[in-house]
């Protein structure tokens, strides 16, 4: 396993506050976090730019919560950290969803940003 310390707070900073914005049904809040250009894959149909990704989670139901645990991390150069998660989204009325969760941050001047955000849903055997 190549997680380093760094690369996992790197990725902690950023999905830390998108959790927040999930779990407080803040789609611009979270939309804020990715990049301008941010190729975005829920589990519907993919968008670009922050306006897919605020439209999104818009369209998820009222106390959706977020919680994930990062898998791997992989430094792919300086400024791009990528992240393989393991996330569970609960609900009010209907049992969890668990997904794999790819990410892509990259560092604008100071600030890490989604850049490339890819769930995948795996079916239980």
């Amino acid at each position: 396993m190549t997680t380093t310390t760094d690369d996992t707070a790197i990725l902690s900073g950023v999905l830390d506050r998108w959790q927040a914005g999930v779990d407080a049904h803040q789609p611009d809040r979270v939309a804020a976090l990715f990049t301008e250009d941010a190729v975005f894959q829920g589990l519907h149909p993919y968008s670009v730019g922050r306006q897919g990704v605020a439209d999104y989670y818009a369209s998820q139901p009222l106390g959706m919560k977020a919680e994930y645990r990062v898998l791997e991390t992989r430094r792919l150069a300086d400024g791009i950290v990528l992240g393989y998660l393991a996330v569970e989204f609960s609900f009010t009325d209907r049992p969890p969803l668990d997904v794999k969760l790819s990410v892509l941050v990259t560092r604008v001047a100071q600030e890490w940003f989604i850049g490339h955000y890819q769930v995948s849903r795996l079916e239980q055997a």
